[in-house]
């Protein structure tokens, strides 16, 4: 397994992450450890969008580092082979990474070879990047390898969280429903439109996916404690005015 960058942060703290913020992170933590639960079978959960830009990559990260900071064995697969980005968040190598495994180009029994060792923060989660982007994203995704993949990082990790590509784009994130505990949908304030949202959510019902909730990022918030920042919302999925509200 390899190793990240250097640690500049506190153990208790996301790094540039205003308090506020990282209280918004481990509410989400808590809800998501909650819906887990459900699925005692399962330990992976997928993260996405409906359309690019509206935080996914981010908000995967900042999770699986807030996960981590439980005691609890975290992995973070970057599987947006496409547009893959956890490599640049957390500063490490693209070279190998989840398609050297999905293509057979690194066996199951050597996948601490595509794994690496998160260390800006203590107590970090560990990364697997996407690596060199294949010619078949959809189909590795879907595939039996994935399956087999996911279950056998489940034997050593208690959390995995799944970076996917936006699920109105590219039908990556529709493939590995069935493979995983669930999936959370990444909205933007004042950007994510209710039409594009609500297209992804039917998308998904359709695959018959466990949809946890839905997190909407870049919310300003009002405080007489704290005054403006930005912030996140986790609210359970559903349609209305009041869908993607907490």
């Amino acid at each position: 397994m390899k190793k990240g960058s250097k640690n500049n942060g506190s153990e208790d703290s996301i790094p540039e992450l205003p308090f506020q913020v990282q209280e918004a992170y481990r509410e989400l933590r808590t809800n998501i450890m909650y819906a887990l639960a459900r699925e005692s079978n399962k330990k992976a959960i997928a993260i996405s969008s409906a359309l690019h830009s509206e935080g996914k990559s981010i908000t995967s990260a900042n999770l699986a580092v807030v996960m981590a900071q439980t005691d609890a064995r975290v992995l973070l697969i970057d599987a947006d082979m496409r547009k893959p980005k956890q490599h640049k968040i957390f500063n490490m190598s693209n070279d190998k990474g989840l398609s050297s495994i999905l293509g057979g180009f690194t066996s199951f029994s050597n996948f601490n070879d595509v794994i690496f060792a998160e260390t800006t923060v203590k107590k970090s989660p560990h990364v697997m990047p996407a690596g060199k982007a294949p010619p078949n994203p959809s189909e590795l995704l879907g595939s039996d390898r994935m399956t087999h993949l996911i279950e056998k990082l489940s034997e050593y990790y208690d959390y995995i969280f799944i970076d996917t590509p936006p699920i109105n784009i590219v039908t990556d994130a529709i493939v590995l429903v069935k493979k995983v505990a669930g999936i959370a949908l990444v909205t933007r304030h004042n950007q994510s439109k209710y039409k594009e949202l609500a297209r992804a959510i039917s998308k998904l019902e359709l695959a018959d996916a466990n949809i946890l909730g839905l997190v909407v990022n870049a919310v300003r918030e009002k405080s007489s404690l704290f005054g403006n920042y930005y912030g996140y919302k986790y609210g359970n999925y559903g349609y209305g005015e009041n869908a993607t509200k907490k």
